[in-house]
């Protein structure tokens, strides 16, 4: 059966990740710490076989791809369903003032409940329905061989979730760091697990600026 390998990544570091706000399909620009990261991300793989670099069109997304298709030389594709959960209403709020403002609320989207959606929002459900649509869709054009995806921490979720058969209201034990580089199997059974997680590029250039 003809695989496609996937390099998932979420996008590098913005203001509003280190505030706890939501930022959903509002147009937040990556942090001086997330550009950083992005060229290491990018850095790390400049020697992978990429057959091309598909992004979420919101800025966040868009700067850590272009980022690393300038060092694959991978052509970049920008894909709206690509973008992170709708929060609707819940947009541009923290953790703290949604419990403040909107409790009820807030404790069903803490709770995960799948077809459950924030005012002017999306469901779990409808996400993943998206993303693995788009998933599905992209990888069939690359059949045998690479690709990446940039997008978000939601929808990294989902994919860790599509990929190891996870509840969408399992408890989180896996982490969605940013610019940490996630590596998935889709064939036509679905997506498989093959690493995830991994920041060793961030740590060592940490490590390296150290010691310099």
């Amino acid at each position: 059966m003809q695989a496609t390998r996937i390099i998932a990544i979420r996008h590098g570091e913005t203001a509003w990740n280190v505030d706890t706000r939501l930022q959903g399909h509002l147009d937040i620009a990556l942090n001086a710490k997330g550009l950083w990261q992005a060229e290491q991300v990018a850095r790390v793989l400049a020697g992978e076989p990429i057959e091309a670099v598909y992004t979420s069109d919101l800025l966040r997304a868009w700067h850590t791809a272009r980022a690393i298709a300038q060092s694959t030389e991978a052509p970049l594709v920008a894909r709206q369903d690509l973008r992170e959960r709708c929060f609707g209403s819940f947009e541009g709020k923290t953790h703290a003032e949604l419990e403040a403002q909107w409790p009820e609320a807030s404790l069903r989207w803490r709770k995960r409940e799948p077809d459950w959606a924030p005012p002017g929002g999306e469901s779990l459900l409808a996400l993943r329905q998206r993303i693995n649509r788009t998933v599905a869709a992209l990888a069939q054009q690359h059949l045998g061989g690479q690709i990446v995806l940039v997008a978000h921490g939601g929808v990294m979720d989902v994919l860790y979730r599509l990929a190891t058969g996870q509840d969408l209201q399992a408890p989180r034990t896996w982490q969605l760091g940013n610019a940490a580089i996630n590596r998935l199997l889709w064939t036509a059974d679905g997506l498989t697990l093959v690493g995830w997680g991994d920041t060793g590029h961030l740590e060592e250039a940490t490590l390296d600026e150290r010691s310099a």
